[in-house]
This record gives C-alpha cells, structure tokens and sequence, in this order.
C-alpha cells in the first residue's frame, strides 16, 4: 500500500500540512510552504485527481459577508491512510484476545458472524443474476479496497486474482482470518471457492477458483 512517505516531495510536504493544521487555502499552503500560488494549485489538482485530498467551498471569516467563497483542500479518507496507522497490530491483538477468551470453536463463530454480515449487505444486489455477472460485480466492489483487482473466465470457471490485499498485514500474522474472503465469496457466488494462491506462501497475490 503507498505510503506518504513514497510521493514525490512537493505532494508530500502538501499533504503533511494538511494532516498537521487540517483544512487549509492555497494561499495558507503557499505561505506555509514557501512556494508559489501557482506551483500549490498545480500540486493540489493532482493530488486531487490521486484521491488524496478533496476541495470545499466555503466563506472565509476575513473575507466579509460580501467576500468571495474561499476554497480549502483537506485530506481525504484515502489520503488519510498513506499516513502510518496501527490497525494491523490492533487486528492481531483482537484475533488473538478472541481465540484466547473463547477458544478456537468460539473464533470460528465470530468468523462465521463477520462473514454473515459481509454477505448480508451484498447478496441482494446480486439476486437473479449469472455467475458471470456476480463475478462482475463483485470484483467491482473489492476494486475499492484492491484497484488491481482481476477476473478472468478460465475452461473450468472463473478465477478472481487479488494484487493488493487491504488486510495483508493481518492475514500474513493470522492467516485464519482469510476464512471470511473465502466463505463470503463462496455464499455470495453460491458456487464452491478455492484459493490456490496465497500471498502467505510467497505468491505475491491470492488467486480465487470459483
């Protein structure tokens, strides 16, 4: 997963100032940076056109009531996850406090509760439809969380190939915890789902045989 630490330096040093003060103008950044106008705005449409920050209107407090609306740039919820976050130790904590307190029968039903819910809000959608399209649309949702997401028709089926796992750094600890991809897909699908590639076993992505 990209981190902010990856862009290139002008992006960075904006994004930094942005998670530092919060929503901020073009002509706060250029101040605060020591840059152009020119050189922030051009800065900022590509960070927009990344999905790192967004940019609302609003009236600014100095400009009066009859002032022209000021734009400020703020950080997305994508762009707020470049920066450095613990959840992956948190998950593992959690899986191993489940396993701990209620065993290994009891994890097994906390998962089976996760996945009823990950079904529950997409099964609906997919009623009535084909294979073919179910697989469709379903790569289509885990593109959000996965952009080089694939699906391929293979002589036997269709395979989905998962590039970027959102969870990796848990599922590599834990990898018990992929059980919920794996059943959910299958229930969704209906049909029976395999994963011959694991990202644990060094193949540098999950394939999925349905």
């Amino acid at each position: 997963m990209l981190k902010v630490d990856q862009l290139p330096d002008s992006r960075r040093a904006i994004l930094l100032a942005l998670k530092r003060q919060g929503p901020a103008t073009i002509a706060q950044l250029a101040d605060e940076l020591q840059l152009t106008g020119e050189a922030v705005r051009q800065q900022l449409l590509q960070l927009q056109r990344e999905g790192w920050i967004e940019a609302k209107i609003a009236r600014s407090p100095d400009r009066g009531r009859t002032g022209r609306p000021a734009t400020s740039y703020n950080l997305t919820e994508a762009g707020d996850h470049l920066f450095p976050k613990n959840y992956d130790l948190l998950n593992v904590a959690m899986l191993d406090a489940v396993a701990s307190e209620l065993g290994p029968e009891g994890a097994k039903r906390v998962f089976r509760r996760v996945t009823d819910e990950r079904v529950a809000t997409t099964e609906s959608t997919l009623r009535g439809m084909t294979l073919e399209q179910k697989v469709e649309v379903l790569k289509n949702l885990y593109f959000e969380g996965d952009p080089y997401m694939e699906a391929e028709e293979v002589s036997d089926g269709f395979v989905l190939i998962e590039r970027n796992c959102p969870y990796l750094n848990t599922a590599m600890r834990r990898p018990a915890f992929c059980s919920i991809s794996v059943n959910a897909l299958a229930r969704l699908l209906g049909v029976r789902v395999a994963r011959e590639e694991k990202f644990q076993n060094g193949a540098g992505r999950c394939v999925f045989h349905v």
